[in-house]
């Protein structure tokens, strides 16, 4: 898995209906061969009224996003950075399908391989019966500074991502990694 380009990703949103909600966080670690190449973060202003529930989740405001750049703004330089690359994310279903949904919005027809790391901790430890990201967190003693912001929870998977591949050999990795995409 480290020996491939990868965009470690987490969307933060108006709700969980892709097709309904927007993005309001983009957050993404790029890593080639192991090694960080850098880091990236954006609000994004939506559009609509971030709901209270979302707001108090999040931290983002609608006072946050109301200056953000929109989506289609921001679009060209988020796709130079994940082009081509493997998109890892936890729960991958939902950041690819509201990726897929706002580049579908402002005409980009826009597909990845992705790389759930839900699915990734089922194949890995099936003996747990918890993969969500605050359990895994616990389990490998990993903490973050800003759970629930897109390039907090990004940085929690590429931690999360080396903690496996200090505890487990590569091939065990790979060979999950594979069954997982």
């Amino acid at each position: 898995m480290l020996t491939e380009h990868l965009i470690f990703l987490d969307l933060e949103t108006t709700g969980s209906s892709a097709a309904r909600d927007r993005v309001t966080e983009v957050g993404l670690v790029e890593v080639n061969h192991g090694r960080v190449l850098g880091e990236w973060a954006t609000l994004v202003n939506p559009g609509v009224n971030i709901p209270p529930m979302i707001q108090s989740l999040t931290g983002i405001t609608d006072e946050m996003v109301a200056r953000a750049p929109s989506f289609a703004d921001i679009s060209r330089e988020l796709l130079d950075r994940i082009d081509g690359k493997l998109l890892v994310a936890h729960n991958a279903r939902f950041d690819y399908g509201f990726l897929r949904n706002e580049f579908q919005r402002i005409g980009i027809d826009y597909t990845s391989r992705v790389l759930c790391t839900v699915k990734l901790s089922r194949r890995l430890f099936p003996h747990h019966q918890r993969h969500n990201l605050d359990i895994l967190m616990t389990r490998h003693g990993i903490t973050c500074d800003a759970r629930h912001r897109a390039l907090g929870d990004a940085r929690v998977l590429w931690q999360l991502t080396q903690c496996w591949h200090r505890e487990l050999d590569a091939a065990t990795i790979a060979s999950a990694a594979e069954l997982a995409a």
